[in-house]
């Protein structure tokens, strides 16, 4: 049966590029997108002649199989176009394109796909990536190499790995056929579109339950707010849904919608000038698909640069760790200049470092008991010391001793004892000077 439901399409040739490489098509039963490689005018010819051959499958079919069928036999026919097209224009060769397509069969929808335009499906209020990209970045990601996120921004994300082109006239596609539900929408879209703007975002356009022209519209704006640095396509397709199909007339958008018989001019030469210089990168591919030798390069450039990567984190791992220790070192060093007046279980302690601890590493260490029961002292003395009483250094320590003595004197009426100094941290003393100190006590 037909198809019943709505649907938009739209293509923008973006900020940098000079001419639109891409093509869309929207009609009744199919919708396709086809992202074109191969130069100036090479992308354009590639997208154009594969949405060619696959409008003429915008029909009803009786089964998935044949759907299934008819896409295979269309796309190769597709390939056979471009082969005689760069045979018959030289500076065509290696022109190609992507192709991901589908053709909706009763409640089912029959997939095609090759290359790294995407197919998104948005049901239940969330957003599912159904195609892979044919890319090496994800093979890559597959492989655990590298994150999605890292894929993103990778330098050879535009390496294709499998595409629609004149080196191949029998390609391989990743067919497969999904049920669908009244109320899903599927959105079809060249890398200009998922390059640029991510799926979070991608998600809260949807979400707004806009119809399908307008939400196009929206993602497009996301995209040339991105910078746009490729061309941009979109097709939105609902099932069912809200918002009625306001004609049934086939859209065909980007350079596939170039009238039959109109010639595409070739690339102009650039001439710069101080005024304006030339944007090389307007009229060079967005995509190509290299040869063997050079995908072996590119896996030894991957190896090494992940090997760089772990190198790094090494590094910056032992920096951190030697920063952590010598500035752990530091501050120890400094506590044990630091002295208190505290107790220890029933008498008057002095203490060298400070009152805190790390874990279980006490910070401080005990280095005199001065005999002075807590019980002997006067309350406020008592309570200062169970709080523990800070020393600017060892004697002034010894001086707050000497007051705690005076109130315990007072309490009890006993003479104190002499207060004796407790041995400082040994140091290294020139010997001259120590015998010096020995014959003034002797004598």
């Amino acid at each position: 049966m037909v198809f019943e439901g709505s649907s938009a399409a739209i293509s923008h040739t973006g900020k940098v590029r000079s001419n639109n490489q891409d093509s869309g098509y929207a009609g009744a039963n199919l919708f396709a997108v086809a992202d074109g490689m191969g130069g100036h005018a090479g992308g354009d010819v590639a997208s154009t002649l594969a949405i060619q051959q696959l409008e003429q499958l915008d029909q009803v079919y009786s089964s998935t199989d044949d759907a299934q069928a008819s896409l295979q036999a269309a796309t190769t026919t597709a390939a056979g176009d471009l082969i005689r097209a760069a045979k018959e224009r030289p500076e065509l060769a290696g022109l190609g394109t992507t192709v991901s397509a589908i053709i909706m069969v009763d409640d089912h929808a029959v997939i095609g796909h090759i290359g790294d335009s995407r197919i998104y499906l948005f049901r239940d209020d969330e957003l599912t990536q159904i195609t892979a990209d044919h890319t090496f970045v994800q093979r890559l990601v597959d492989s655990g190499r590298i994150t999605p996120e890292e894929a993103r921004y990778h330098p050879r994300r535009s390496v294709l790995m499998r595409v629609l082109s004149d080196m191949d006239n029998d390609p391989e596609l990743d067919m497969f056929v999904m049920p669908t539900l009244p109320g899903d929408r599927w959105l079809l879209c060249s890398d200009g579109l998922s390059g640029v703007v991510d799926e979070p975002h991608i998600l809260k356009a949807m979400r707004l339950g806009l119809p399908p022209g307008r939400t196009a519209d929206n993602l497009l704006k996301q995209a040339l707010d991105g910078g746009a640095p490729d061309n941009v396509t979109i097709v939105l397709v609902d099932v069912g849904g809200q918002h009625p199909l306001s004609s049934g007339t086939p859209t065909i958008v980007g350079a596939a919608s170039t009238p039959s018989g109109v010639l595409i001019p070739a690339a102009r030469v650039n001439r710069p000038s101080w005024l304006h210089p030339v944007r090389q990168a307007a009229n060079e591919p967005s995509h190509f698909e290299p040869a063997a030798d050079y995908l072996e390069e590119l896996i030894e450039e991957d190896r090494r640069r992940a090997r760089r990567r772990r190198i790094g984190w090494i590094a910056a791992l032992v920096i951190v760790i030697l920063a952590l220790t010598g500035g752990g070192f530091l501050a120890y060093s400094w506590t044990q200049t630091r002295y208190f007046v505290g107790a220890d279980e029933d008498s008057v302690v002095i203490f060298q470092g400070v009152q805190q601890s790390i874990g279980p590493i006490t910070l401080s260490t005990e280095i005199e008991d001065t005999g002075i029961l807590l019980a002997n002292l006067p309350p406020y003395q008592r309570s200062s010391v169970e709080r523990t009483i800070n020393a600017r250094s060892l004697a002034d320590a010894m001086a707050i001793v000497d007051r705690l003595r005076a109130g315990e004197q007072a309490v009890t009426g006993e003479t104190p004892p002499p207060t004796i100094a407790p041995t400082p941290t040994p140091t290294n003393t020139p010997e001259g000077a120590a015998h010096t100190t020995d014959s003034e006590v002797i004598g």
